[in-house]
């Protein structure tokens, strides 16, 4: 019998990549979006009609909309994201995913939550709104019926660089402050992996097998352009104009500026480290991706 699966937000970049990895793990997939029309990264309409893919309207902020379209594929299992417009952290969307059938959730979350879920902080921002849809999965699903894919700091953050480094030049808040660029081709392979095949964990994190500092990611991208850079730090002040004007909410434009502070570069904890970089040779088969592929990889963002 084929495994039925439904893919929230699939024009998203890592759940695109759950999408077609899900598939090719022998999944029938409905890919559930706001606008169904929108073109999805990775995606050609030869593959996506060879495939038997399809797909579905629905919203996750709208618990009747989602109710609606699992109906409609007859998913058993279901991608999902934060949706930050959900008032109740999404209690009333995964009541709904259940109840219309969902028996499995794979949840992309953040590395920033530590067990117990429950007991994260709701002084920490990103860590309490992505535990919150967690103890709420462990209510309504219970343990051994969701797993939440827990990534390190995206690679694709750099994106918001792009102006500079294609001038050659860049001022960022925390030179020295390190990622560990997690990029959204092993997010999503091992998002599409557990959604067909599920995982025993509860949890899973994920990390890039580097740890490199915001000044050496500029740097890299720079040198696989071909474009001479150079890096310079930026006040908090200006750090926070610029992230304002981005339209970040108070509260996560201070959180960002609290750990990236140079006297706090290493505070950043990345709980089970290894792990997380393990687990995506464990789910995908292959290593996790380099900075310096993907660098080489993804030039044309950047162009």
């Amino acid at each position: 019998m084929t495994n039925t699966v439904i893919v929230f937000g699939p024009t998203g970049n890592i759940a695109s990549v759950a999408s077609m990895t899900a598939q090719e793990h022998g999944a029938k997939v409905y890919l559930a979006m706001r606008d169904p029309q929108k073109t999805i990264p990775g995606l050609s309409t030869e593959t996506e009609r060879t495939g038997g893919y399809e797909r579905i309207q629905a919203d996750l902020t709208k618990p009747s909309i989602v109710a609606a379209a699992v109906h409609q594929s007859g998913a058993k299992r279901a991608f999902i994201y934060l949706a930050h417009g959900a008032k109740d952290h999404m209690r009333a969307t995964l009541e709904a995913l259940k109840a219309a059938g969902i028996e499995y959730v794979v949840f992309l979350g953040s590395f920033t939550v530590t067990d117990p879920a429950k007991e994260v902080s709701a002084e920490d921002p990103i860590a309490y709104s992505h535990a919150q849809v967690e103890v709420n999965l462990e209510e309504v699903f219970g343990r051994g019926k969701y797993c939440a894919i827990r990534p390190g700091s995206f690679i694709t953050n750099s994106l918001a660089w792009k102006e500079g480094i294609k001038d050659g030049y860049v001022k960022l808040f925390g030179v020295n402050f390190q990622m560990d660029c997690i990029t959204p081709g092993d997010m999503g392979r091992v998002s599409g992996a557990i959604l067909a095949k599920g995982a025993e964990e509860h949890a899973v994190y994920l990390y890039g097998p580097q740890l490199a500092s915001q000044r050496r990611v500029a740097s890299t991208i720079a040198e696989a352009l071909g474009v001479e850079l150079a890096v310079e730090g930026q006040t908090a002040e200006e750090a926070k104009q610029e992230m304002s004007a981005a339209g970040m909410p108070p509260r996560i434009v201070q959180w960002i500026l609290d750990r990236r502070t140079d006297d706090k570069v290493g505070a950043v904890v990345r709980p089970q480290y290894e792990e997380g970089v393990e687990n995506v040779m464990k789910y995908t088969g292959r290593p996790a991706t380099t900075l310096e592929e993907w660098a080489t990889g993804n030039r044309l963002l950047f162009v």
